[in-house]
């Protein structure tokens, strides 16, 4: 567990500057941390923010744990018909300005509205889910919540693999199992359909399904799960309602304090509710 820098800021949402306020964490304090930035001004939020995609990263870095995990949901938008790549500078730099490791980048597939018709431009039905990691590998990666049907399950399987020397290895034949890996592109119902009225007083939200996906994926009970921009407080309401410690960082009061509701609203099974043990 954390030393007190970080042990007196576990389970709050706090009202500041992210930059600021992770200055205060302690060095490798954090397990997991998971957020969307606002990029590229695709929606508005009616203030004049603005952060360093390096400085951000190195503070990251400094209070993630050996083996932990910095999940980043972005994407790009697009001025004169042209993407602006700030997902792509945002992997780039970490990775080689600051010693980040990709893990992988998974495609976030959201539907787009019903019947849209864009002229001038394909419709914008993803985001990208950069998975960092630091260290030599993820100390924590479970999938088997990720696992899908297989269709051709409980067929029998065979043919040729081709190898990398460009040569045929024959398969011995074998049934499909009935589940599979779901893969690098992860498909969700928008957040605007979950119904969550409090949520969608924010302008930019994320699935909770994807936050609870990435907080079983990624941490353990009693792990410590940080959003240093927390909006609507999606990421902490998860990690919660599985039994993980949350800091949330808002520089809004006004979304904290929807985040503040979400956390007295959205309440755990009675059952889970063994929470914040091991401080």
């Amino acid at each position: 567990m954390a030393d007190d820098l970080t042990l007196t800021r576990l389970n709050r949402i706090i009202q500041g500057d992210c930059m600021e306020e992770l200055a205060a964490l302690s060095d490798e304090s954090i397990d997991l941390t998971l957020f969307s930035p606002p990029y590229d001004g695709i929606r508005d939020y009616k203030k004049n923010w603005s952060f360093d995609i390096v400085e951000l990263g190195d503070q990251l870095y400094r209070v993630t744990k050996d083996g932990g995990v910095v999940v980043v949901i972005i994407g790009d938008g697009t001025r004169q018909f042209a993407k602006s790549l700030t997902s792509f500078r945002l992997a780039v730099s970490w990775v080689d300005e600051i010693g980040w490791k990709l893990f992988e980048c998974v495609i976030y597939h959201r539907d787009g509205n019903p019947g849209a018709w864009w002229n001038q431009r394909f419709r914008v039905d993803h985001e990208y889910v950069l998975i960092f990691f630091k260290g030599e590998r993820p100390k924590t990666f479970q999938k088997d919540h990720l696992m899908v049907p297989s269709k051709h399950a409980g067929k029998i399987y065979s043919g040729t693999d081709r190898l990398t020397n460009g040569g045929f290895k024959r398969i011995t034949p074998k049934a499909v199992n009935p589940l599979k890996c779901r893969g690098t592109v992860w498909r969700y119902a928008t957040s605007n359909t979950e119904g969550n009225r409090l949520k969608l007083q924010h302008p930019a939200t994320f699935p909770d399904k994807l936050a609870e996906d990435i907080i079983l994926c990624f941490s353990q009970p009693g792990d410590i799960v940080l959003d240093p921009m927390c909006g609507s407080g999606t990421t902490c309401v998860m990690a919660r309602n599985h039994q993980r410690h949350f800091i949330g960082i808002e520089i809004s009061p006004e979304y904290c304090e929807i985040a503040g509701k979400r956390l007295a609203m959205e309440h755990q099974p009675a059952e889970q509710q063994t929470l914040f043990y091991g401080i």
